[in-house]
């Protein structure tokens, strides 16, 4: 990539991101926080929906397992996303329930995007949060005593490391699907705009948003070699192997795995592009 020198935006101040159009790849219900942060680093976000999210075509199961959090009947509701928080607040209010009701249950979160719509959406305090925040992190910290009942509300497409090692643990693990991810529509013409070399990164937050951009992006003509002159930003280990698993090169992991974190991350590649990269920096990835 021929990437362009940090702009001057400020008398004395560089900001590595000033005019760079900055892909966001979330949900349009999520992307608002990022588009936010990266246009107060004086970056263009482009939006380009690449997941969206639809009611699971059975909603029994869910629907049972909220009734009986609300019973008391678990020991534990684990909360892997800001979209689980959001379906629960919206099942709360069809089945007729106070979006506080869950008040007083035991509550383990992903990470502090998790933990806050958690509080913001449902009036619940986080009671545990890994310091990763990754789902093996998660189930570590857990650590539920045997026979104790974990509700596990999630994505259809989830990863079933963190109901295992729960099980393993001798959890009694209700896992349902609360949500089922699609492929996002509307948004920019990212693909007019790569053809023009106007595209200086493309940010992934999950590895659904990896995978819906791969479907997206090809069923518009797009070619993923492409992505050869762009930097490819991941918010953490997970979503960087399904880019790799998908061929894409990562450029930029930021060892805090949040919106802030990747940011800084961008930062951190485009103030140093041009530049011998030192071997401790702990944002840029190395290859070859």
């Amino acid at each position: 990539m021929t990437g362009r020198q940090p702009r001057q935006v400020a008398v004395g101040i560089e900001w590595p991101l000033a005019g760079r159009r900055v892909v966001v790849t979330r949900a349009v219900h999520q992307a608002d926080k990022m588009v936010e942060l990266l246009a107060a680093r004086g970056a263009r976000p482009v939006l380009y929906p690449c997941i969206a999210i639809a009611p699971p075509d059975d909603t029994r199961d869910l629907d049972q397992g909220l009734k009986e959090t609300l019973e008391g009947d678990f020991d534990w509701l684990v909360l892997t996303s800001a979209n689980v928080v959001q379906v629960l607040r919206e099942r709360l209010v069809i089945l007729g329930q106070g979006i506080d009701d869950l008040a007083g249950v035991p509550v383990a979160a992903v990470g502090p995007a998790t933990a806050a719509a958690a509080r913001l959406q449902l009036g619940l305090e986080v009671d545990l949060m890994p310091e990763e925040y990754v789902a093996e992190a998660l189930a570590e910290v857990l650590q539920p005593i045997a026979g104790s009942r974990v509700f596990l509300p999630q994505a259809d497409i989830a990863r079933p490391i963190l109901r295992d090692e729960l099980v393993k643990a001798g959890a009694d693990v209700v896992a349902v699907t609360a949500y089922q991810t699609v492929v996002g529509t509307g948004g920019d013409d990212v693909h007019g705009l790569m053809a023009r070399g106007a595209i200086d990164a493309i940010t992934f937050t999950s590895p659904s948003t990896v995978a819906n951009f791969v479907t997206r992006y090809s069923s518009e003509g797009g070619e993923l070699r492409g992505l050869a002159n762009v930097c490819v930003a991941s918010i953490g280990p997970v979503t960087t192997t399904e880019a790799r698993n998908r061929q894409m090169r990562v450029d930029v992991t930021p060892p805090e795995h949040t919106l802030a974190g990747l940011i800084t991350g961008l930062e951190t590649y485009f103030s140093i592009r041009g530049t011998q990269r030192a071997e401790s920096d702990p944002f840029v990835e190395r290859h070859g």
